[in-house]
């Protein structure tokens, strides 16, 4: 070892320049060793709480490892050979964890604290020396400055040996200070290399004793145990290999599908379309109304479940009932200028949802798998072959005639089928339901626009005075209006019509209701005119709610059946006499959806049939005025007055969507 550096204390008491100097050197030396033991010292602290950190993570991934069993994984099968592995694994990390805690102890004892012991006591004192040793000079000095100011000719022995009494203490104080601070000195140059190597020793000492421990501990009984794994791990990973090959294959083939299977709507004029789906899933847009005139759409996954439409967002668990779907009915409509967009409305007549499928396949799809659910198809034993049994009886019912101009051929469809246009079509007669066939005859077209549009009207009779085009002025209708006892107004929308052969039971009207709705449902006929239903003691006429031009009227003497829909109570339909032209009769059957429940306008139907009966007998009359309320007019007035719903009805336009 080299000779070490030292400060002579025999010069300690001369102090002279060239001892500060040597001094300051040395002072110079033992605050450089300060700021590199406390740097040290943090290293051998995080050291020290790395391993103490080791110790706690240990601890903690053994008790992860065995609450790998208590997990509940949804798809946990076959875990019992990961279990019971994990579960040795545990143990072995607690056996670690013993000697990473002994470690820990040891790092502490051996390599943090002589550090901390060499910089608090060692540092510290050779700080403390060096401000004592710095009092004691200045006041040395302070001493010395008073005795040179002595006075020469007054000189004053008693003042004089006071002042030499006090430089002396003074420089004794100094001598000893100075001595003291010398030895902390020179002992600090062996002190240091002392505390440099300890602490690394004990550090060393504990890392080799902590790896003979652990080979001890686990060289002989976990070689068979970590073949054993490694083999486990390789097959695992070979399974891997060969299914991640697998998946590789697939989706080649996935890839190289046609592109139309990426395109939305790809085949718009001939799409496939399944009409007997009795179930139905897929991505459709729900229009959402967020304000009194914004909306918007949120794209949802829609499935049904038995007679329930099924909504289940992105993410979600499960889906929830958004939609009841017995006995509802479905129509096409026109909304916000989108495509493909079809309404839900409930049993009651309440307007449901509204939804957008993506494409026009989808679209008629979902409209047929709500029609076919709704009648509850799904409840039978063989619900596909009810499906199909359904759609090939409302195909053979239906023969769409789109303009009144047409309105002639319907009660003569076997004389006019080579001269149908594009928008008529006729089933196979030979086709059928029986009981159907009593009421509606096979292949009987139907008639989806009562009258011309009122605008029509309009421009033929722009020139001079307005005339009604059924013969009607309008100074007769205001009489009949003023002379009839009834008078109530209803807002419907016509449906369809077409001609039946019996009216001896309401089962016609229901035949027509149906073999109409699936009409427009299969030819997606959805767009209807809004009138207003005039209900007197003498006829029915509709008019327009805007121009007020009667569209058509019917004695009330030739309705001969009416009936609202047993389930849909908004549906309503009667039965008219009508004469040809060669003094025969015909029968048709005219449906009708309304604002209000159907069963109103068959009691507003069946009074004005009293009021003529009653009216051919005045006692009778009389009798039904006192049973029937009277307005102050002194005509019959209708309970639950639809006058009220009608105003607010009328503003949603004239035309609604089905």
């Amino acid at each position: 070892m080299p000779a070490v550096d030292k400060l002579l204390l025999e010069e300690a008491l001369q102090d002279s320049p060239q001892t500060r100097s040597l001094l300051s050197v040395f002072e110079e030396d033992a605050g450089t060793l300060t700021e590199y033991t406390n740097q040290l010292l943090q290293a051998m602290q995080r050291v020290y709480g790395a391993q103490n950190e080791m110790c706690l993570a240990t601890q903690q991934l053994s008790k992860q490892l065995l609450a790998y069993e208590k997990q509940h994984f949804a798809l946990g099968k076959g875990d019992e050979e990961v279990i019971s592995t994990l579960h040795y694994f545990s143990k072995v990390v607690d056996e670690l964890n013993i000697l990473h805690s002994e470690l820990a102890k040891q790092l502490a004892d051996t390599m943090v604290l002589p550090i901390i012991q060499f910089r608090e006591k060692d540092l510290t004192e050779v700080s403390t020396l060096k401000d004592l040793f710095g009092l004691a000079s200045n006041e040395h000095d302070v001493s010395m400055a008073k005795y040179s100011r002595l006075p020469k000719r007054k000189e004053n022995e008693k003042l004089k040996v006071e002042v030499a009494k006090e430089v002396a203490n003074a420089r004794r104080k100094q001598h000893l200070s100075s001595l003291q601070y010398y030895c902390a000195l020179n002992a600090l140059q062996y002190r240091k290399r002392v505390a440099m190597m300890e602490p690394m020793l004990g550090y060393t000492r504990g890392q080799i004793n902590f790896f003979k421990k652990g080979a001890e501990m686990f060289s002989k009984r976990m070689d068979s145990f970590l073949s054993s794994v490694s083999d486990m791990v390789q097959s695992i990973q070979g399974e891997l290999d060969a299914e991640a090959e697998k998946m590789r294959v697939s989706q080649q083939d996935l890839i190289a599908v046609n592109e139309s299977v990426y395109t939305p709507d790809s085949d718009v004029t001939s799409p496939a379309i399944n009409r007997n789906l009795i179930q139905k899933a897929g991505y459709l847009n729900l229009r959402n109304k967020t304000g009194l005139v914004t909306t918007t759409w949120e794209r949802l996954y829609f499935f049904t479940q038995g007679g329930n439409l099924m909504c289940q967002p992105r993410g979600a668990v499960a889906g929830g009932l958004i939609q009841d779907l017995d006995n509802c009915s479905v129509m096409a409509v026109d909304c916000e200028d989108r495509r493909y967009c079809f309404q839900i409305t409930t049993p009651t007549g309440k307007a449901g949802i509204t939804l957008q499928a993506e494409s026009k396949k989808e679209y008629e799809e979902w409209i047929c798998a709500i029609n076919n659910i709704s009648r509850q198809i799904y409840l039978t034993d063989n619900p596909e072959a009810a499906a199909i049994k359904l759609n090939q009886t409302a195909l053979q019912a239906v023969t769409p005639i789109t303009s009144f101009g047409k309105k002639h051929e319907v009660h003569h469809p076997s004389q006019n089928v080579k001269n149908m246009e594009n928008d008529k079509i006729i089933p196979n007669e030979s086709a059928g339901i029986q009981d159907s066939t009593q009421l509606i005859a096979p292949g009987t077209p139907i008639q989806f626009d009562i009258v011309l549009p009122a605008t029509e009207f309009l421009d033929q009779n722009r020139g001079g005075r307005r005339a009604n085009p059924f013969g009607e002025s309008e100074d007769s209708s205001k009489d009949e209006e003023e002379d009839s006892l009834l008078q109530q107004m209803f807002v419907v929308r016509f449906l369809g019509s077409m001609a039946v052969q019996s009216d001896d039971t309401s089962e016609v009207i229901y035949e027509a209701m149906r073999q109409v709705l699936a009409a427009r449902a299969i030819h997606n006929i959805f767009r209807m005119t809004e009138s207003h239903l005039m209900v007197t003691s003498k006829n029915l006429r509709l008019i327009d709610p805007q121009t007020q031009v009667t569209r058509t009227s019917f004695e009330l003497a030739t309705v001969t059946q009416f009936a609202a829909h047993q389930d849909n109570r908004r549906l309503i339909g009667f039965v008219v006499h009508l004469s040809e032209t060669l003094g025969e009769e015909a029968m048709s059957a005219y449906v009708f959806e309304s604002n209000t429940e159907g069963e109103k306008i068959c009691y507003a139907i069946s009074l004005g049939k009293e009021i003529i009966e009653a009216q051919k007998d005045p006692e009778a009359l009389a009798q039904l005025m006192k049973s029937v309320p009277l307005t102050s007019d002194g005509k019959f007035m209708l309970l639950n007055d639809q006058s009220e719903e009608d105003g607010t009805l009328r503003e949603e336009g004239e035309e609604s969507e089905a």
